[in-house]
């Protein structure tokens, strides 16, 4: 049984220049009429777009068990995808400097607000869970620091670009250059067949699942020229470089989440998801993140053969894991105490 899809474009303006573009999706084993059911909202990280949880959901659904899901929405960071296109104008006007992060969770809290035009959808009649992948994990947790707050029922973050500030217990040697390989990365393409080749050809690429990748190429190319490229032919990402660099340079964003943690954990049920693997986070951000939490967070997993780019190249494991949390929240047994921990 095959999702059905509906994309819409959020419109805010005039009181925030930036609208973005979501998916809704819809499957026969939701259950709409249900005022128990959930509705799950995903967040992406830096360099993707909503389309990359499409593999995790569809190993979600086929897992479900007695988890009631009324409907599922994936939002774009609006410099991501399809909102890039049509922020193409306004992005130029200081965002190619720095993107907040803070943008994408204002984005999301007039979303899920309805304070704009474009969603048929009062999500205040919703039990909502949201969740995150890095960038989209801290969007997350932002959208709630907004008056009135989000009522979000329950935040599941995964791999969350959480780092903490250096200090006489904190080392100094956390050496995360995202923004250097964005800056060299190749940005143009003859044609779809060409990218798609170029992709596929490189090991960086390679550890991903193939759905995944199959949705980088379908979802993140668009025709050129562009406002950057204005002479150029081919096609191009749709989230410009310029524009994932510039996500790279924030700092405030993880800052004030950060400090913001052990509000969070104390107030709603926070799920953590890791990788594995210690790759852009060494095991002791993670062993501090949790500490900072004082122990409040509402369960702690690990997603084996998976780094922080766990959407892309563990897509079945993460929905598993993202399973038992939901598992978790349905049934209502947050505490203080992690309930659900696996460090394999």
């Amino acid at each position: 049984m095959a999702f059905q899809t509906e994309s819409f474009t959020f419109d805010p303006r005039p009181s925030y220049p930036l609208v973005t573009t979501a998916k809704r999706y819809t499957h026969p084993l939701f259950q709409p009429n249900s005022k128990d059911a959930f509705t799950l909202l995903f967040t992406h990280g830096s360099g993707f777009h909503k389309e990359h949880w499409e593999p995790t959901l569809q190993d979600l659904v086929s897992n479900l068990d007695q988890i009631k899901v009324k409907e599922v929405w994936s939002i774009d960071c609006p410099n991501h995808g399809d909102a890039a296109i049509l922020n193409e104008n306004v992005l130029g006007w200081g965002y190619d400097a720095v993107f907040p992060w803070e943008e994408y969770a204002r984005t999301t809290y007039l979303f899920l607000t309805n304070q704009g035009t474009g969603i048929p959808v009062d999500f205040s009649k919703h039990k909502v869970i949201g969740i995150g992948h890095s960038m989209g994990a801290i969007a997350l947790m932002l959208s709630r620091t907004y008056t009135p707050t989000l009522p979000l029922r329950s935040i599941i973050l995964v791999e969350p670009m959480l780092i903490p500030r250096p200090g006489p217990d904190i080392p100094t040697d956390i050496k995360i250059n995202f923004e250097g390989g964005a800056i060299k990365r190749r940005d143009i393409w003859k044609n779809v067949q060409e990218a798609s080749e170029f992709f596929k050809g490189r090991k960086s690429f390679q550890i991903w699942d193939e759905r995944v990748l199959d949705i980088f190429i379908e979802h993140g190319l668009r025709p050129l020229p562009t406002l950057i490229y204005p002479d150029a032919t081919g096609v191009t990402l749709k989230c410009p470089r310029t524009q994932e660099v510039a996500c790279y340079r924030d700092q405030i964003g993880r800052t004030r989440a950060y400090s913001y943690l052990p509000y969070l954990t104390s107030d709603i049920p926070v799920h953590f998801i890791f990788g594995a693997i210690n790759d852009a986070l060494p095991e002791w951000v993670k062993d501090n993140v949790l500490a900072t939490c004082k122990e409040q967070q509402a369960s702690f997993q690990r997603v084996e053969g998976a780094g922080h780019l766990v959407v892309q190249m563990q897509p079945k494991r993460l929905a598993e894991k993202i399973r038992l949390a939901l598992i978790q929240i349905q049934e209502g047994t947050w505490t203080t105490t992690r309930a659900v921990e696996s460090r394999l």
